[in-house]
């Protein structure tokens, strides 16, 4: 027999696990958060081209995890659930929209307004709960949401137009988690299904592309391993969240998620080097300051507790 832990060695083991995750949800949100230096790494792909491998490899790579994993049984119980493959069928179309304006963002000099998608989504979030759920906000995120849609006025008013790219990211991957909590897959078998759906349509232009000699898959070893690369970087770092969010509480992934919109903004702003006028600052300053009043929302009850 295997003698139990005692209690300082629970606490021990505790301890390794959520230091463990922590680095690795660290390691998913900063990949993530460095994505605007892999994409015009492709170049002369197109973004709808980049999209369509990325969909393609990323179906390859997790088609080998699940065959080493021998993990099927999940499938035939899907197959017989219709409206949980309508939900997944909807999933796999708003992620991919989502990915696609996101490289074709990063591609076209928007980084900056990329990472102001992923920072106003959990407003987005917030939102969807109250008009699709019926959920009842308290007064502080009422606030939060306030101050958003505020800042989003103000950066309207920056841009001269609305930040359409930003919008569409956020709505788009707003959406994406709603379908993907009402399906309730693990996330290897949950992109599996999604990208299953996803393979004829972009399998299928890559062959166009390809065929029409307008594709740039071959056109060089290098540029070929990038963009079979795609497939790997999207799902390294979703095993990498996987294991965290087994391993840390889910109050703490939230606050990690916010590394990947500050890296996106920090490689727009240091390493392309995109303008920021006066009102841009002040419109990304009111999106943190939202930001701000919803984490310190959320930790409120953990320092109530701290303090007991």
């Amino acid at each position: 027999m295997v003698a139990s832990l005692s209690a300082p060695d629970v606490r021990a083991e505790q301890s390794r696990r959520g230091s463990q995750g922590l680095w690795l949800a660290v390691a998913a949100y900063g990949v993530w958060g460095l994505f605007p230096l892999y994409w015009p790494l492709l170049s002369p792909a197109g973004a709808v081209e980049i999209l369509a491998n990325r969909m393609v490899w990323s179906l390859a790579v997790i088609l080998v995890l699940l065959l080493v994993r021998n993990r099927w049984g999940w499938v035939r119980e899907l197959l017989r659930q219709p409206v949980r493959l309508v939900m997944l069928v909807l999933a796999s179309a708003a992620i991919s929209v989502n990915w696609g304006v996101y490289i074709w963002g990063v591609n076209n000099g928007h980084v900056v307004e990329t990472s102001l998608g992923y920072f106003i989504n959990p407003l987005v979030t917030i939102a969807f709960g109250v008009v699709l759920l019926r959920e009842r906000l308290r007064t502080v995120q009422w606030v939060a949401v306030g101050i958003g849609l505020a800042a989003v006025l103000v950066l309207s008013f920056a841009y001269g137009r609305p930040p359409w790219i930003s919008l569409v990211l956020a709505f788009s991957f707003g959406t994406y988690g709603l379908l993907k909590k009402r399906v309730n897959l693990p996330a290897i078998e949950g992109l599996a299904a999604e990208t299953v759906v996803q393979f004829i349509p972009a399998a299928g232009y890559l062959v166009w592309l390809q065929a029409s000699g307008a594709g740039s898959l071959g056109q060089g070893w290098s540029h070929t391993a990038l963009l079979v690369g795609t497939g790997v970087i999207t799902v390294i770092p979703l095993l990498c969240f996987g294991a965290a969010a087994i391993r840390l509480p889910l109050s703490t992934i939230g606050l990690v998620q916010y590394l990947a919109p500050v890296f996106q903004f920090l490689v727009g702003v240091l390493v392309v080097h995109e303008q920021m006028s006066t009102a841009s600052w002040v419109g990304f300053g009111m999106v943190w300051l939202a930001l701000l009043v919803l984490i310190s929302d959320a930790l409120r009850p953990m320092l109530r507790f701290v303090r007991r």
